[in-house]
């Protein structure tokens, strides 16, 4: 009965969350349900607007454990709700980050910059932060922003044909596998790599799959807009999507509900992480780190060609430019190397495994 029991107990484990991501061909396919959902991960932090240096406020521990997510304050077992040197020091360090007036207070600009949904790769690793270094450059004349992971890991360079596969847990329409393909194809006008989607999930060399909450990497997600995917450094190739995201696949946003998130936006920046590439503090490159919902950003900029060609050069055939969106802009996304450890899937009902297992018991 004991053995019953645990496999029982293991089926509800592994059935967890058995539901689909929300992808939607366009904004008229978002059911009515989801347009009135407004509520945000990040909204509790609006409350804090006003603190200043010396204050005690509830919340104020919630915030220190955000900026140490994305790398601005020190890991701590027991964060405080004191607003503290070490706090004002790390609203000072985001705000040059995100071109802010740097005053270490909760000003609107920042309040506002924080609750924006983003990349759950940090801004800084190891202490140290390079997205606002302003590295000088004749090529055009400009100063960049972009960078790279510790250590700059880059893929070999005996693998510049890389493969990709979709989590088979996760049945995606052709036109959402195009979304995909597109963004590999802004990356690939650019570099020498060529990107070829494979059926085999377990011998791809990048893995893409839609989950949801704590999927097993360490890395939990936390629902509607705020963490909206994270990738890690090569050569790993995993690419999570949070599930819980209303993922659009096409079409003009503008009219979109608030929570709408255009997939191919998130796409491009998270294959930028996939090939080496860290944040920037151009806003209008692919790797700055925030995007807005109802927003459709898939064009390389400079900052974001001359990061990945720094890593890699440009593409053999000439082409140093990668294609123009024809899709009509809309209004207005953590960088460390990870284990690569496989996550627990968002969709799935009975695996063979447990199957398989469950009825070798019965038949014993």
């Amino acid at each position: 009965m004991k053995s019953i029991g645990f496999i029982i107990s293991l089926s509800l484990l592994l059935l967890a969350n058995p539901i689909s991501a929300h992808i939607f061909p366009n904004i008229s396919s978002i059911p009515s349900w989801l347009n009135n959902n407004t509520k945000c991960a990040w909204d509790q932090f609006q409350k804090l607007k006003g603190c200043r240096p010396g204050d005690r406020v509830n919340g104020l521990s919630n915030l220190k454990t955000y900026l140490k997510n994305f790398g601005y304050i020190p890991s701590s077992p027991n964060f405080s709700d004191l607003f503290d040197p070490l706090l004002q020091s790390a609203l000072k360090t985001y705000q040059t980050n995100f071109n802010l007036n740097v005053t270490g207070l909760l000003d609107d600009q920042t309040l506002a910059q924080i609750q924006l949904p983003r990349c759950g790769i940090p801004d800084i690793v190891n202490a140290s932060s390079s997205m606002n270094s302003g590295k000088p450059t004749t090529r055009f004349h400009s100063v960049s922003h972009y960078s790279f992971f510790p250590g700059r890991p880059i893929w070999p360079a005996n693998r510049r044909d890389l493969t990709y596969a979709f989590a088979p847990e996760n049945p995606l329409s052709d036109e959402v596998k195009g979304v995909f393909a597109r963004a590999f194809a802004r990356w690939a006008a650019v570099t020498p790599f060529t990107f070829s989607a494979i059926d085999s999930f377990r011998t791809a060399d990048i893995r893409i799959g839609f989950y949801a909450g704590d999927h097993g990497d360490g890395e939990p997600f936390d629902g509607v807009m705020g963490t909206l995917a994270h990738a890690f450094s090569p050569p790993s190739g995993h690419f999570h999507l949070d599930g819980d995201e209303s993922w659009v696949v096409s079409g003009d946003l503008r009219s979109a509900p608030v929570t709408a998130i255009d997939l191919e936006s998130v796409a491009v920046h998270e294959i930028g992480h996939l090939l080496g590439l860290g944040h920037s503090s151009v806003e209008e490159s692919i790797m700055f780190p925030t995007i807005t919902s109802r927003m459709r950003k898939v064009d390389l900029a400079s900052d974001d060609v001359l990061g990945i060609q720094e890593l890699y050069g440009g593409n053999p055939n000439g082409n140093q430019s990668p294609p123009s969106s024809t899709t009509t802009p809309s209004v207005q996304e953590r960088d460390v190397s990870r284990n690569g450890a496989a996550p627990r899937l968002l969709s799935f009902w009975w695996s063979p495994l447990l199957v398989a297992a469950v009825e070798l018991f019965f038949l014993r």
